[in-house]
C-alpha cells in the first residue's frame, strides 16, 4: 500500500508538472502597467468599455465561475452529432486580385482584399482553452491546418481570449506571417511567443494601419473585456474595419450591442461585408454578446451590404443548440436591407459576386 500510494504521488506530480509545463506558454504574459497609461481607454488599472458593464473576475474566480457553469441546464444539442460538412478551399491558390473571405468556423476568417492576405482571429486548433479536452472543436470543423496558408500579410487579432487568440497558432504562424496588429497590451502575449517587435503593432480605438497605399486597417470600439485566466481587462480588445479603394470590410470581434455600431455607421456609411457576433449568447452575457437578433440590428446600423453572422458553428461555448444561431440570424434577417450569408466553413465569399447563393447547410444534421 506504501509503494502504491508513493507511486500514486508520483504519478501526480508527473502529470502536474507536465499539465504546467503544456499549459504555462498557453496563458501569455501581462503587459508593463507603464506601457498602458497612455491608452485613453485603461482607467483606474483597467481598460474599460464605453458603456460600463459589469467586472468579470480572473484566476480563482474565473475557475469557479467554469467549473459552476459545467452544471447549469443546457440545451441536450449543443454539439451536433455528426461531422459538419466543410469545404477545404486551396487558400493558397486563390487569386490575389480576387477579393474573398472564407469563414473559418466560430470567429476565424482568411480575408483576401486589395491584394493583401489577412487573417481575422486564427484558430487552427482542436480547442479553444488552456487545455485540450475543454472547449473541443465539432468534429469535421478544422479541415484547414497553418500548412495550407500562403504567406499573411497581417493578423487581426481582436482581443486575447483563447477562441480568439490561440497560442498553438499563433507560435506557429509566427514564420510566415509579416505583421499582427492587436490591442494595447496583446503585444505582451506575442512577445512571449517569440514574435519580434518588429512583428507587432499595438493599436488604440480609431486608429489605424496602412498596409499599403490602398489599404488601413482600422481599430474601432467593441464591447467585451480581456484576460486568459490571470488578470481581466489588461490588453485591449477591439473591432476592426478593413477599407481598399473599393470596398469596406468589417470584423466585430466578441461584443455586445451598443452605440458605437451607429458611430462606426455614421464613420464610414457602408460596408460591403460584415462579419458579426451573433452566437454564444446568453443572459448573463447579455452586455458582452450579440444575440442575432441584435448582429441583424448592428448590421443595418453599419450599413452593410452583407452579413455573416458569425461566433458559431465551430465551438460551444453557451448553452443554446449549435445550430441555434444560424435559424435565428435567418428569420431576425427577413426583409432586411441586407444580404445574409450562410457559407459552410472553408466556403469562399466572391465578394465581387452578389448573387452568390449559399444553402441552408445545418438543416438536417443531428
Amino acid at each position: 500500500m506504501k509503494r502504491f500510494l508513493i507511486a500514486s504521488l508520483a504519478l501526480a506530480c508527473a502529470l502536474g508538472i507536465s499539465a504546467c509545463a503544456y499549459v504555462v506558454p498557453s496563458l501569455g504574459q501581462l503587459p508593463e502597467r507603464q506601457q498602458l497609461q497612455a491608452a485613453p481607454q485603461y482607467r483606474d488599472g483597467a481598460f474599460r468599455n464605453e458603456v460600463a458593464s459589469p467586472p468579470r473576475p480572473g484566476g480563482i474566480g474565473m475557475a469557479f465561475r467554469m467549473i459552476r457553469g459545467r452544471f447549469e441546464p443546457r440545451d441536450p444539442r449543443t454539439a451536433p452529432g455528426v461531422a459538419l460538412p466543410a469545404i477545404k478551399t486551396d487558400l493558397a491558390a486563390l487569386p490575389r486580385a480576387q477579393d474573398v473571405v472564407v469563414w473559418l468556423g466560430h470567429s476565424s476568417y482568411f480575408v483576401q482584399v486589395g491584394g493583401k492576405r489577412l487573417l481575422v482571429d486564427p484558430v487552427f486548433s482542436g480547442y479553444a482553452a488552456p487545455l485540450p479536452w475543454m472547449v473541443r472543436a465539432f468534429e469535421g470543423t478544422s479541415p484547414f491546418a497553418i500548412e495550407d496558408l500562403p504567406e499573411i500579410d497581417a493578423v487581426l487579432i481582436t482581443h486575447d481570449h483563447y477562441d480568439h487568440l490561440d497560442y498553438k497558432t499563433m507560435r506557429a504562424l509566427e514564420p510566415k506571417t509579416r505583421l499582427v496588429i492587436a490591442g494595447v497590451g496583446n503585444g505582451a502575449h506575442l512577445r512571449h511567443w517569440g514574435y519580434p517587435p518588429a512583428k507587432i503593432r499595438e493599436v488604440n480605438w480609431h486608429a489605424s494601419v496602412e498596409l499599403d497605399p490602398g489599404l488601413r486597417v482600422h481599430a474601432l470600439p467593441a464591447q467585451h473585456y480581456s484576460g486568459r485566466y490571470m488578470e481581466r481587462n489588461q490588453s485591449l480588445w477591439a473591432s476592426y474595419a478593413v477599407e481598399t479603394q473599393g470596398r469596406r470590410l468589417y470584423f466585430s470581434g466578441d461584443t455586445g450591442f451598443g452605440p458605437h455600431f451607429a458611430d462606426i455607421g455614421k464613420r464610414f456609411a457602408r460596408f460591403d461585408f460584415a462579419a458579426l457576433d451573433g452566437g454564444q449568447y446568453n443572459a448573463k452575457w447579455a452586455d458582452i454578446h450579440m444575440t442575432p437578433e441584435q448582429a441583424a440590428r448592428a448590421a443595418e446600423l453599419l450599413g452593410a451590404q452583407a452579413l455573416l453572422s458569425g461566433h458559431a458553428g465551430r465551438f460551444s461555448l453557451a448553452r443554446h443548440a449549435w445550430d441555434e444561431p444560424f435559424e435565428r440570424a435567418l428569420e431576425a434577417s427577413k426583409g432586411k436591407p441586407y444580404r445574409l450569408l450562410t457559407p459552410r466553413i472553408g466556403e469562399p465569399v466572391y465578394l465581387s459576386d452578389p448573387q452568390q447563393a449559399f444553402s441552408y447547410w445545418w438543416r438536417g444534421l443531428e
